[in-house]
């Protein structure tokens, strides 16, 4: 069985930890370093791992955040199927976490802060999206197929909540 569980309050902490890890190594590539996914929004239930995007101002200096991470141990993971987003597996000894890299303003980018911005607003799609992954999680194995499983069978709703996210933004530019 996969673990869900409630929102835990530390978890900012645990970023922001693993971002004062981080900072002094990439500090002269990136533009920020963010905190995506569940973790990153209050009442969300989540697996208990936190998700990182070192956000770069432009895709050149990626071989370069490749370079250094690798010489904190993180391995390159490549793109992992979604175009403009590269992921690296943590140390062994590290604090288990998802790192990626994003160029500031991508497809990838906007996709985790703006879903992160728009669940952080609205605790009824919170309250929604907990209920799927709690639910789901009770479903799918904790191995690599059921990972697999569990992040397929969500995508529909990760999708509409993405979607509204985009649209809140358009929405709050046409105000502006």
């Amino acid at each position: 069985m996969i673990v869900v569980g409630d929102y835990d309050p530390r978890w900012p902490g645990r970023f922001e930890d693993l971002r004062q890890r981080l900072a002094p190594h990439v500090a002269d590539l990136a533009v920020s370093i963010e905190h995506v996914g569940s973790t990153a929004v209050p009442g969300c239930a989540a697996k208990p791992i936190i998700d990182l995007d070192i956000v770069v101002a432009e895709d050149a200096v990626v071989p370069a955040l490749i370079s250094r991470l690798a010489e904190r141990g993180y391995r390159h993971e490549g793109a992992l199927g979604i175009p403009g987003r590269e992921a690296f597996q943590a140390p062994a000894a590290a604090p288990e976490h998802h790192l990626y890299s994003v160029v500031a303003g991508s497809r990838p980018h906007l996709d985790h802060v703006l879903l992160r911005d728009y669940l952080r607003q609205r605790p009824d799609e919170v309250r929604r999206y907990s209920a799927l992954k709690a639910a789901l999680a009770q479903r799918f194995r904790a191995d690599s197929q059921g990972r697999r499983d569990y992040s397929r069978a969500k995508s529909a709703l990760v999708e509409e909540l993405v979607a509204k996210s985009y649209a809140a933004r358009a929405a709050r530019r046409a105000v502006t």
